[in-house]
């Protein structure tokens, strides 16, 4: 019998291949291994690469150089003395003889002059005197690197500029509110407001999610009507084909664009609800909004947005759970209440705190829904309660990007960096949350 025929026979009768054969197939499989391991590897390497440029770009914008020149010269103010050395009655010296008189009546109307310390006239005089001002900046990567040619076009353009070094980042722009000044532009308002959202968003979603997750799991195949007669029997098929329809279009939802819930929420919380999400019907008018583009309507919307992401994962957690447990539960007494109580939700809790975290990292990088319902781009005043208006950290790194000043785009830089600070800190929080939850289920 010749080889072909062996071979077809092999084929025809399923038996595995011998000698030759079996070294072949063997190299053959080592090859599309190397080849799968090659691409992998090579996909590995550019994610890698293209993170590491992002954190580039931002950290080369948050730090650099900036070219300072100041309106008045220090040195011709303090005949040459620097300001920290003069004493409290030669800076209020200074003040009135730089000063226009109704500025100087402003200053004494909010607080005298003899009762300020040196610090406070220092500052004053920076403000309003000396009013020292960037005109130019640089990239951190061109700072250090090509500094000569920038000294050497500074002499020409700017003679009296000063180069040196900045940190957008710094604790002032942390704690200060928002400014048309870039170099006077914080961060605080839209700190506060983002933890505000996502505090709101968490208690909104995180039960409503756990809740429906445990309905569509535990609950969907019950039958709390009686079967024997045909309008139990009809109730019960219309509860179960109701919670299937729910169960497909919660996993629809969770593809929409977020663009679709701001119109949603601007539809029924902005608009429909107005009375309740602007604090009217509680009485609440003194500083708040009262047209229900407050805090309360954003983070409604922001939990529909991350509504479905909780329940598909509650659904997997709960879904993982052993029956087994379930069957133990029931077997010692325990109600399907208790079970689920006891039983279900502490072995589930890790995977539901995984959807937790999925849906925190979608909700604070959101902006399209908060633009739809308002939420502000310029605001001073920092949110202290449900119904006041608000920004968030996006929208503010939103805002900046589009000025076209570049010291906007190195404060947005900066920006950014806080907003990686907080998600990763608020994941890390849940991880650590979740492996404790993990290590305790594992111990008991």
């Amino acid at each position: 019998m010749s080889a072909e025929t062996n071979a077809s026979s092999e084929r025809s009768t399923g038996t595995l291949p011998q000698g030759e054969a079996v070294r072949q197939n063997v190299a053959q499989r080592q090859r599309r291994g190397r080849v799968w391991e090659v691409v992998l590897f090579a996909s590995t390497v550019v994610g890698i690469v293209i993170l590491v440029m992002l954190a580039f770009n931002i950290v080369n914008d948050a730090f650099g150089g900036i070219a300072v020149q100041s309106v008045v010269e220090e040195e011709d103010l303090t005949d040459g003395r620097r300001l920290e050395d003069l004493s409290q009655p030669e800076l209020i010296a200074i003040l009135e003889a730089n000063l226009r008189s109704r500025v100087l009546r402003n200053l004494e109307r909010e607080r005298p002059l003899a009762e300020r310390d040196e610090g406070e006239l220092i500052d004053i005089i920076n403000q309003e005197i000396i009013k020292p001002e960037v005109v130019a900046i640089y990239p951190l990567s061109e700072f250090l690197f090509n500094r000569a040619a920038i000294e050497a076009e500074l002499a020409e353009a700017f003679p009296r500029a000063e180069l040196q070094f900045k940190s957008w980042l710094n604790w002032n722009f942390i704690v200060s509110p928002m400014s048309s000044n870039p170099t006077q532009a914080g961060i605080r308002t839209a700190i506060l407001g983002t933890l505000f959202l996502l505090l709101l968003t968490v208690l909104i979603a995180f039960p409503l999610g756990i809740g429906a997750a445990i309905y569509l799991e535990e609950y969907n195949a019950d039958k709390p009507f009686d079967e024997r007669s045909p309008v139990g029997r009809w109730l019960n098929r219309t509860i179960q084909r109701a919670a299937g329809l729910i169960e497909t279009n919660i996993y629809n939802l969770s593809g929409v664009p977020s663009i679709i819930y701001g119109i949603l929420g601007l539809a029924i919380f902005v608009r429909a609800l107005e009375p309740f999400t602007s604090g009217a019907i509680f009485g609440a008018t003194e500083g708040v909004t009262a047209n229900g583009r407050t805090i309360l309507s954003a983070a409604l919307t922001m939990s529909l947005l991350v509504l479905p992401v909780v329940i598909i994962a509650s659904q997997e957690a709960i879904r993982a759970v052993p029956s087994s447990l379930r069957q133990a539960s029931y077997g010692l007494g325990a109600t399907k209440w208790q079970t689920v109580w006891k039983i279900v939700l502490p072995n589930a809790l890790p995977g539901i705190l995984t959807g937790t975290i999925l849906a925190i990292s979608r909700a604070i990088g959101e902006t399209a829904p908060l633009i739809v319902i308002g939420a502000s781009t310029f605001i001073v005043t920092d949110p202290d309660g449900l119904f006041s208006k608000f920004t968030v950290l996006p929208l503010q790194i939103y805002n900046w990007t589009s000025r076209p000043q570049e010291e906007f785009r190195a404060i947005a830089a900066a920006a950014i960096i806080v907003l990686l600070i907080l998600l990763l800190s608020l994941n890390a929080a849940a991880i650590m949350l979740r492996n404790y939850l993990r290590s305790k289920r594992i111990s008991t």
